[in-house]
């Protein structure tokens, strides 16, 4: 999508300011925007003489800037916002964000430019290896000092502040200090090049629920089926279910940070499928953290663009806890749920016959339960089951396998379409199968290669870090070793001081990103550090994780605070673009047996794990810890106390040599 205005400098001093405004008021309406506020056009109007009274200053002392290019309403898909101009200044790239009413020079606006930046170096085709500076102007404020040009070799370069009279002299100074003498960038092969964002699971719930289409999620790196091309053969089943009046079980895998959990969001919330102004689905987790975030990501959302008090009523709707959706269909037995399609999300965690009964009083699995329900349907129903491999964290999860059995002993008429990794088993799904002894019964399988994704999208520089994680976690070093030259743009590094842990954390948590500490449940003894773990997220406000993961500095509740470490369970499902795993003396590396030490601390005092179950639920919880980051990690290990029993330093010092062996560097 092009920016709502574009031309050359000299081209723009040529135009009428009033048509230029006309132009944006234009645009805005043909995007929705319909009821333009005066307040908005005030702004763009201060803008406009702004940066003509700039454009001509800048003519006088940098007469080549005549060729410059000027784009007014940049948009950024992955945050449904504008930059509100970019500056393409020969080889360099100038964000501006302009605050037109303040005195003085805020500080979010200084992120959100940096932010702005940020995106483009990410996702923006035309923007990579280029230089980009994030300059907020306070049209209204004191002049500020041009602060030094930063060392540091990161492309985006430290956001600047400024006011409108000092606008002309501080670019001026940044491009002398900044460009690399190269050639003018085409502005409009820029305007009109690929952005492809990645967006958090939040991010993404926002732009569907406001009405976006988020089908054109790409990658730059997606060489093999990816989210785009699962998305669509969903939509095609789910297309022939309706017409053919068929019942259809569809089994989608993928690695960790894949978007298995994107895929699902953007079919159930399909615009295609809108029916009277609603959907005919329903997305379904378990994950009580991940809808609650994820409800009041959208709330805080709805309430921003609308001011409306609605948006707790249909968030609800948007994001279902999978026991509430059962619950409330239990009270109306004889009758079909309202929604003809669910996306069971994580379907492979949903409970067993024995904790269900436990739960809820009922005596067969859950997937019996939820099948059961959408087969009183008389015409078509569709579920789709989001499986991964190796997040099973939980006593009482039912597994891959008691899919398949219910299918094939309850609901033979169901017809199931599956990814090709579901029935071999392989590392995605952790060697689970659908049909654990191979059987199948009379039910109709169809094999759909589309719906494994093998691309991660979470971390988006890299596709090796999910085979790292599982080579390290299966003590293989050597494996993990031969795979950092792979993750070579992702940072992952360890450190036995968690003072330095912050310290790296905040130097590259910049803009709007954000970082956060997250540790293992079992980790208890890391309180002797000083750090606060998740469980005082379960004492007074039942919600302070909402805040942890959607609060951004200086609230003290913000995950960016570095004071609280998250679990496994507020953390599974979700992302951090930057992430501290704070190891601890539950799991621990054994020289001697070559292989994992399984523990948990009862009283004072460590016992070993003997439970094959439980050992395989604490290795996955580092599993999900370690693969939580977007942009990088780092692993804090203690160094421990040879006065205290429970924090051995020779056990802490044997993993961090196994880890230093997979490739880790100290710092």
């Amino acid at each position: 999508m092009p920016a709502f205005y574009r031309s050359s400098f000299a081209e723009f001093l040529t135009v009428e300011p009033s048509e230029v405004l006309g132009q944006l008021a234009s645009r805005s309406a043909q995007q929705g925007f319909t009821d333009l506020k005066q307040r908005q056009t005030r702004a763009w109007e201060r803008q406009i003489t702004a940066l003509r009274t700039t454009i001509a200053e800048l003519s006088v002392c940098i007469p080549a800037s005549s060729q410059w290019g000027l784009l007014l309403e940049y948009p950024i898909p992955r945050r449904q916002k504008r930059i509100d101009a970019v500056v393409l200044a020969a080889d360099l790239i100038l964000c501006l964000e302009f605050k037109t009413e303040e005195r003085e020079h805020p500080a979010k606006a200084r992120q959100q430019a940096e932010d702005y930046a940020l995106d483009l170096r990410d996702f923006h085709e035309e923007s990579r290896g280029r230089r980009i500076v994030p300059v907020a102007i306070s049209l209204r404020a004191n002049a500020s000092p041009l602060p030094a040009s930063a060392s540091a070799a990161d492309l985006v370069r430290p956001s600047l502040a400024t006011n409108g009279g000092e606008l002309s002299r501080v670019l001026a100074e940044v491009f002398n200090v900044e460009t690399r003498g190269g050639a003018q960038i085409d502005l409009v092969q820029w305007d009109t090049a690929a952005y492809r964002p990645v967006p958090t699971i939040i991010e993404a719930a926002e732009s569907l629920f406001a009405g976006h289409d988020v089908r054109e999620i790409a990658h730059s790196h997606a060489d093999a089926t990816n989210l785009t091309a699962t998305t669509a053969r969903l939509l095609e089943i789910i297309g022939n279910a309706q017409m053919q009046r068929q019942k259809i079980v569809c089994f989608v895998t993928g690695i960790p940070g894949a978007g298995k959990t994107l895929a699902g969001l953007n079919v159930v919330h399909n615009p295609s499928f809108r029916r009277d102004g609603r959907v005919p689905g329903v997305f379904l987790s378990g994950n009580g953290p991940l809808v609650k975030i994820v409800r009041a990501a959208i709330e805080r959302d709805f309430k921003r663009r609308v001011q409306e008090a609605s948006a707790e009523r249909t968030s609800g709707t948007f994001i279902q806890n999978v026991h509430e959706f059962v619950r409330d269909s239990y009270v109306k037995p004889d009758r079909p749920p309202a929604d003809n399609m669910v996306v069971f999300d994580e379907a492979q965690r949903a409970w067993d016959a024995k904790q269900n009964e436990k739960k809820t009083g009922h005596n067969e699995s859950e997937p019996q339960t939820v099948l059961g329900i959408m087969d009183r349907h008389a015409d078509w129903a569709v579920v789709i089951a989001l499986v991964g491999g190796g997040q099973e964290i939980n006593v009482g999860e039912a597994g891959l396998s008691e899919w398949g059995r219910t299918i094939r002993d309850h609901f033979p008429h169901w017809q199931i379409a599956v990814s090709p990794s579901a029935l071999t088993g392989d590392a995605s799904v952790a060697g689970h199968r659908l049909f654990a002894d191979g059987e199948r019964g009379t039910t109709t399988v169809h094999e759909e290669p589309a719906l494994h994704l093998d691309v991660n999208l979470r971390a988006f520089r890299v596709q090796k870090l999910t085979e790292w994680v599982n080579a390290a976690l299966a003590g293989d070093a050597g494996q993990a070793m031969a795979l950092m030259p792979s993750l070579k743009e992702f940072p992952l590094v360890m450190t036995r001081d968690l003072a330095v842990a912050r310290a790296w954390l905040h130097n590259r948590t910049r803009g709007l990103r954000r970082c956060g500490l997250i540790a293992s449940s079992g980790a208890i003894r890391l309180r002797a550090h000083g750090l606060e773990l998740s469980s005082g997220f379960r004492r007074g406000s039942r919600d302070l994780f909402v805040h942890w993961f959607l609060n951004h500095s200086p609230d003290i509740r913000s995950s960016n605070q570095l004071e609280v470490a998250a679990s496994e369970y507020e953390c599974q499902g979700l992302e951090l673009d930057w992430v501290g795993v704070c190891w601890g003396g539950d799991l621990s590396f054994d020289f001697s047996k070559s292989g994992w030490m399984f523990r948990h601390l009862a009283g004072t005092k460590w016992q070993a794990v003997a439970s094959p179950i439980d050992r395989a639920y604490l290795l996955n919880t580092y599993r999900v810890l370690l693969t939580r980051a977007r942009e990088g990690t780092i692993v804090w290990i203690p160094r421990g106390d040879a006065t205290d029993e429970t924090r051995s330093p020779q056990r802490l010092d044997a993993t961090a040599a196994f880890l230093r062996d997979c490739g880790l560097t100290e710092i």
